[in-house]
């Protein structure tokens, strides 16, 4: 693991997305931006390793946030192989800096000093300030123009670590789920509540999550990859330009998992950006899990949980097929039970079944109930096959694809849900004129 440390605003997040060839770092030129750790995988000289973004450290702030991403610095330091220390060049030597640089000597590691923004070589003399560190290297970069001097800097880096060993297919066998919901639901205490240890960054301040943010798990021999989100907003309150780039990022987070929880925080009820929320999920067709957060504020009886379930299928009529928790993030209950569905919807999400079964089952469905007459013709389906999984979807041969009204769509749904055993997952069904049929 490689930690880019440093105060905010010199560049971490550029050095960041140009290693990792992704931009999956937010690049603002607001300081801040950044405050949980953000990890991503780089190669460099065919030697593969896991890179750290890093919220801005300043080694004398007192307002909690500051504070906090000082402390998820601290923790990428105590994680990280190698650090590399990045300055701004133009600003010069700062008292900042140098008491980073004071604390980096006190850690048994190698730390590569390295100044930022050196756009040309004339800004060369920029870095004669930083020689005041009296370190034997110093490397002279510019994240953002071409990488220059990136390359001598990475292979140094690199040069003590083990060659990269040919992937398993691991990556793939992960059950990946992205944590959703609007700004402070709890997503991020969920998350930590899941490992065990404080993760991600929590306050009591809306939209302290920007980034989205992967983490591994590990549980009963199972991979998990767990996601959390910036919160999602109405689009009339998104006014700065940061949080526009945050929602845009976790609607992406739902092109790469399989399944989606859907945090509700019960002390606030059902919003409609809840289910603007849950239909960005269902249109990606992402499996849902509906979470009903802080559960332990709220006042209840026998009938509460199940109130609230007939809430939420009213409301959210389209996911209607989600199973439903009830779980305090703060205190834990019922957290666990979260990989009990997840390893149900899961394997609902990804199964597989023979065509001969699907035909089957089919005759007797549409036995029970043809579709509709069409044109004043039997428009009848002659034959089924599943062509992919996340989620489930099946190609249906009928004479007329116009002619199957959405009521017996529905209807064609509810039944393989309860033949197949999809009972928690989206089901996608594609009508196409069989070939040879006017």
């Amino acid at each position: 693991m490689v930690a880019i440390v440093g105060r905010p605003n010199v560049g971490k997040s550029t050095l960041f997305n140009r290693l990792s060839l992704d931009k999956k770092a937010i690049v603002v030129d607001q300081p801040g931006t950044t405050r949980d750790r953000n990890y991503a995988e780089a190669t460099w000289n065919g030697k593969t390793f896991t890179i750290i973004d890093t919220g801005g450290f300043e080694p004398v702030a007192k307002m909690r946030i500051l504070v906090q991403m000082r402390e998820q610095t601290t923790l990428a330091i105590e994680e990280a192989d190698a650090i590399i220390f990045l300055m701004d060049g133009p600003e010069g030597l700062t008292p900042s800096d140098i008491e980073v640089a004071d604390l980096l000597r006190k850690v048994k590691k190698p730390v590569y000093y390295t100044v930022n923004k050196i756009d040309v070589p004339k800004h060369e003399a920029l870095s004669s300030d930083f020689y005041r560190l009296g370190v034997d290297d110093l490397y002279l970069i510019s994240a953002q123009h071409g990488g220059l001097g990136v390359g001598d800097l990475m292979d140094a880096v690199v040069e003590g670590f083990s060659d990269t060993v040919e992937p398993d297919d691991e990556e793939e066998e992960r059950i990946r789920i992205a944590v959703i919901g609007r700004p402070n639901v709890g997503k991020s205490s969920l998350v930590n509540r899941i490992l065990g240890y404080d993760r991600l960054i929590v306050n009591p301040e809306p939209g302290t999550t920007r980034d989205v943010i992967d983490t591994l798990f590990e549980l009963n021999d199972k991979k998990y990859l767990f996601v959390d989100t910036a919160g999602i907003r109405r689009k009339s309150r998104i006014s700065q330009k940061l949080e526009k780039y945050c929602v845009v990022e976790a609607m992406k987070t739902l092109q790469r998992c399989d399944i989606a929880l859907l945090l509700i925080d019960v002390t606030e009820g059902i919003t409609e950006q809840d289910a603007k929320i849950a239909g960005l999920a269902y249109e990606r067709g992402a499996a849902c899990i509906i979470v009903l957060n802080k559960w332990d504020l709220l006042p209840k009886d026998n009938a509460t949980i199940g109130s609230w379930a007939l809430q939420v299928k009213d409301t959210l009529k389209f996911l209607d097929f989600a199973p439903i928790l009830s779980l305090s993030a703060l205190t834990g209950q019922r957290v666990i039970k979260i990989f009990e569905l997840i390893d149900l919807v899961y394997e609902e999400y990804t199964r597989r079944l023979a065509t001969s079964k699907i035909n089957a089952e089919l005759e007797d469905i549409t036995q029970r109930l043809a579709p509709s007459r069409y044109r004043n013709r039997p428009n009848k389906i002659n034959y089924a096959t599943q062509f992919s999984i996340k989620p489930p979807s099946f190609l249906l041969f009928v004479r007329d694809p116009k002619g199957i009204h959405f009521s017996y769509e529905r209807y064609l749904k509810n039944q393989f849900r309860e033949r197949f055993g999809l009972d928690h997952v989206p089901v996608r069904l594609i009508f196409r004129k069989k070939s040879g049929l006017s």
